[in-house]
C-alpha cells in the first residue's frame, strides 16, 4: 500500500508535466526498418522465387539400343579377322574364321552395327561360348548418338523427363570446350544389374563400374543436335571440340530437376 500511495502522490504532482515524451532512437527505427524490409522480401521470394537442384551420374555415350557380345558357337584357332574395330557391319557379315577338327567355321555378325571391341585375334584359341567381339547396334548410320546415365535408385524416380542434362565428355576436356547439352528421353523404372548393363553395353567391366555402388536406374538422354559445332551437338562452349565425339566414351551427367518455389519446402 505504501508503494501504491506513493505512485499516486506522483501522479497529482504537477511538476514533471512539461517534460517532453522521450520516443524510439532514430536508430531503432532503422533496425525495425530493415526487419521488416527482410521480411517482406523474403516472403515474396518464398511465394514468387524458384530453387533448382540436380543430380549427378556417371555415364556414357552410346546409341538407344545398347550392344551385344558375340560369342564363338565352337572351339579352335582364330585364323583370319575380317573386320576391324569402328567398322559399320551388315547383320550376318563375316567377321571371324575359326579352324576346329571338323574344319573352318565362319563366324558372323548377329545383328547390324559397329564393331566395338575384337576380343580375338589370329592365332588365338577360343573355347565354345568365348567372347569374341562386341558389336554396337546401329540399324543405318542415321541412327543418333545418345547418352546413357546410371543414377543412384534413390535419385532415379525424381529425373523427369525432358530435363536438360550437361554432359562432361571424357574425349572433349571441359575447360576447353565446355559441356555436352541434352535432354532426358526415358528413365528406367527399376535398377539394373551389373548383369544388365554390361549386356546392354556389351562390356561386363562396365556393367561392374556403373553398378559397384547399387543397382542403378538407367537414364537415356538425347544430345541436342547443332549444324554449327564439328561435333554436330549443342555445347556450352561456342562451337565445342572441332572433331566428332565417338560412341562408347565414358562421361558423366548433370541432371536439372524441376525447379521449385521455396515456399513449398516450407509448407506441407
Amino acid at each position: 500500500m505504501q508503494f501504491r500511495q506513493q505512485a499516486l502522490t506522483k501522479l497529482q504532482s504537477p511538476e514533471e508535466i512539461d517534460l517532453p515524451v522521450r520516443f524510439a532512437r532514430p536508430q531503432g527505427w532503422l533496425v525495425l526498418a530493415v526487419t521488416v524490409a527482410v521480411m517482406l522480401g523474403g516472403t515474396v521470394w518464398a511465394v514468387t522465387g524458384s530453387l533448382s537442384s540436380t543430380v549427378g551420374a556417371a555415364g556414357i555415350l552410346t546409341h538407344a539400343q545398347g550392344s551385344y557380345v558375340l560369342q564363338s558357337p565352337v572351339a579352335g584357332q582364330v585364323t583370319d579377322v575380317l573386320v576391324e574395330e569402328g567398322q559399320q557391319v551388315p547383320a550376318d557379315k563375316p567377321l571371324l574364321k575359326v579352324r576346329t577338327a571338323q574344319g573352318s567355321t565362319v563366324i558372323r555378325a548377329v545383328a547390324a552395327g559397329r564393331v566395338t571391341t575384337l576380343v580375338a585375334t589370329i592365332g588365338s584359341v577360343v573355347t565354345t561360348g568365348a567372347d569374341v567381339a562386341a558389336v554396337e547396334r546401329i540399324e543405318s548410320p542415321d541412327d543418333p548418338l545418345m547418352a546413357m546415365l546410371y543414377l543412384p535408385a534413390d535419385n532415379g524416380s525424381s529425373v523427369p523427363v525432358g530435363a536438360s542434362v550437361d554432359l562432361t565428355v571424357q574425349s572433349a576436356p571441359t575447360k576447353q570446350y565446355g559441356v555436352l547439352r541434352g535432354r532426358v528421353q526415358s528413365v528406367g523404372r527399376t535398377g539394373q544389374t551389373a548383369q544388365q548393363i554390361g549386356g546392354f553395353l556389351g562390356n561386363s567391366q562396365l556393367g561392374e563400374q556403373f553398378s559397384k555402388n547399387g543397382q542403378p536406374v538407367p537414364v537415356l538422354v538425347r544430345l541436342d543436335a547443332s549444324s554449327r559445332t564439328k561435333s554436330g551437338f549443342s555445347w556450352s562452349s561456342s562451337a565445342g571440340p572441332p572433331y566428332a565425339v565417338d560412341s562408347m566414351t565414358l562421361a558423366s551427367g548433370t541432371v536439372h530437376l524441376a525447379e521449385q518455389r521455396p515456399i513449398d519446402w516450407l509448407l506441407p
